[in-house]
């Protein structure tokens, strides 16, 4: 016996102009948590759709305690205990929570075809119960908070008696009181042996959950340590293959003319009184708690929304926004948190996508110029080093941090004047984070006023020249570059203390 619950050995896996993984290798412990970490692309998600028998693989051996197994189908990976809890949860929104975690398996009334209902919830409620959670078990899905339904989905694992469960960025979106509940029933997964694979973008999480980590990049596999012979320096040097002097790449410009001013926005039940400017030459941070109203405000001032008060300036003049296309033909542009469902239609190619936004610098008497749309995307492919075969690549088949350089080339092509940045980074690894905030330096360097929302106290803190900080709809304060910190954002987020914004 090896050891393991869990070998991969030598998996290959080719796909049309790629080669997406080169003998890559992972092996897992009963009652470890296992980091698989490497930078978007790297082969990760490859790897593990092979493990739940979602791809097959073109070469390599799976091992189960030992013993060679062939995942063919993901009925087959569940029959050998292994489950998948992908970002997107795999639930029927409109069923309860019981029914989800039975879904297909339902308790039946002796022969008959008819569901046994009583003994479905009972079972239900014992499943939960193992792994310390309370739920509504007859409560529909789609009523439950993403936390709440990412424990349904560990239930729907647990019900099949998984021994290796694979976590595909379970935080993503998660706040920090619910990233505590899922640790806690992390740990509570450990004691009763089950194996976990993290993959997680945020380093902060594999030491405070991970005993070992294995590094990938470009489809191979880089490095399995222990996570006590680790350093967060050590990671990001095996997953980029290079030194990051930087983390934060924030350059200084010298503050420039106001370029926008809101004044005034409100939105009943979602925001009040919101006034803020934005200059050439800054980064202005906006965070705060989830639910604080940050999404909600800069979908207002992209037209996405309506409001029931408030103005916005542009350069001095008073200008209208009641839609998107508004926004747009004035200048400003949305990169959306939900990059997948807002910022691409992912069905799509690159070049297609590229010029999505502003259709009419490549339209000629009422006829699209493909061969020029096919230049200017192959330009920004080169500009923003997107890796893609090509451009006729359909935006789904890239890697989230290449989707969103996507969605920057996007609205990079319609050359705003004022660009919004949703969650610029969430779901990105760390190399293409810095690439990312290079390039929102060199638009600050061209004249763009750069608005960043983020959830991410570090990165506001690293690239940001002011911060604006909201609490219940509200403003609650603005911190400059040298008097913010994470306790000072975080006093004023919960509410403890507001700094009036002159």
């Amino acid at each position: 016996m090896s050891g393991f619950v869990l070998e991969m050995r030598a998996v290959t896996k080719r796909f049309p102009g790629v080669l997406a993984l080169d003998r890559a290798r992972l092996e897992l412990r009963a009652g470890e948590v296992h980091c698989l970490l490497g930078e978007n692309g790297a082969g990760k998600s490859t790897l593990m759709k092979i493990l739940a028998g979602a791809q097959p693989l073109d070469s390599g051996e799976i091992r189960i305690d030992g013993a060679p197994v062939e995942i063919t189908s993901p009925h087959r990976a569940q029959q050998l205990g292994i489950s998948m809890i992908y970002q997107e949860f795999n639930l029927s929104p409109f069923l309860s929570v019981a029914e989800n975690i039975f879904l297909g398996r339902e308790p039946r009334i002796g022969r008959t075809p008819f569901i046994d209902w009583r003994r479905l919830y009972a079972d239900a409620t014992a499943v939960l119960a193992r792994i310390g959670v309370q739920l509504d078990v007859r409560r529909p899905v789609n009523e439950l908070s993403v936390a709440q339904q990412q424990m349904v989905e560990i239930a729907k694992a647990i019900s099949v008696n998984a021994r290796i469960i694979v976590m595909d960025e379970p935080s993503a979106t998660l706040t920090d009181h619910e990233l505590r509940a899922l640790f806690e029933l992390i740990k509570t997964l450990r004691r009763q042996e089950i194996g976990i694979i993290y993959i997680s973008h945020r380093l902060e999480e594999v030491f405070e959950i991970g005993q070992r980590i294995t590094v990938m990049r470009d489809g191979e596999h880089v490095a399995t340590k222990e996570v006590c012979d680790v350093s967060r320096e050590d990671i990001i040097r095996m997953m980029v293959g290079r030194e990051l002097t930087e983390e934060f790449p924030k350059e200084q410009f010298t503050l420039g003319e106001e370029r926008l001013r809101v004044e005034g926005f409100t939105r009943t039940g979602h925001f009040e009184d919101v006034s803020f400017s934005l200059h050439t030459g800054e980064i202005v941070g906006l965070t705060g708690l989830v639910g604080a109203g940050r999404t909600e405000v800069v979908r207002a001032i992209f037209g996405a929304d309506p409001i029931d008060a408030g103005t916005i300036t542009l350069d001095g003049h008073a200008i209208k926004v009641r839609s998107p296309q508004d926004a747009i033909r004035h200048g400003i542009g949305l990169l959306t948190e939900d990059r997948k469902n807002q910022g691409l239609v992912l069905g799509m190619s690159v070049r297609e996508n590229t010029t999505l936004a502003n259709l009419g610098a490549i339209v000629r008497g009422g006829f699209l110029r493909r061969g020029e749309e096919r230049r200017v995307a192959q330009q920004y492919v080169a500009d923003l080093h997107i890796k893609t075969p090509g451009v006729e690549q359909t935006a789904q088949n890239l890697s989230g941090g290449n989707q969103q350089k996507v969605v920057l080339a996007k609205w990079l092509y319609t050359q705003s004047k004022v660009l919004i940045f949703d969650e610029p980074t969430r779901g990105i690894d760390v190399g293409a984070k810095v690439e990312i905030y290079r390039l929102m330096n060199e638009l600050v360097r061209q004249g763009v006023a750069v608005l960043m929302i983020s959830s991410e106290l570090p990165e506001v803190l690293g690239m940001c020249d002011r911060i604006l900080v909201m609490h219940e709809g509200c403003i609650a304060g603005e911190l400059a570059r040298v008097d913010a910190s994470q306790e000072a954002i975080m006093r004023i987020a919960t509410g403890e203390r507001a700094v009036i914004v002159p």
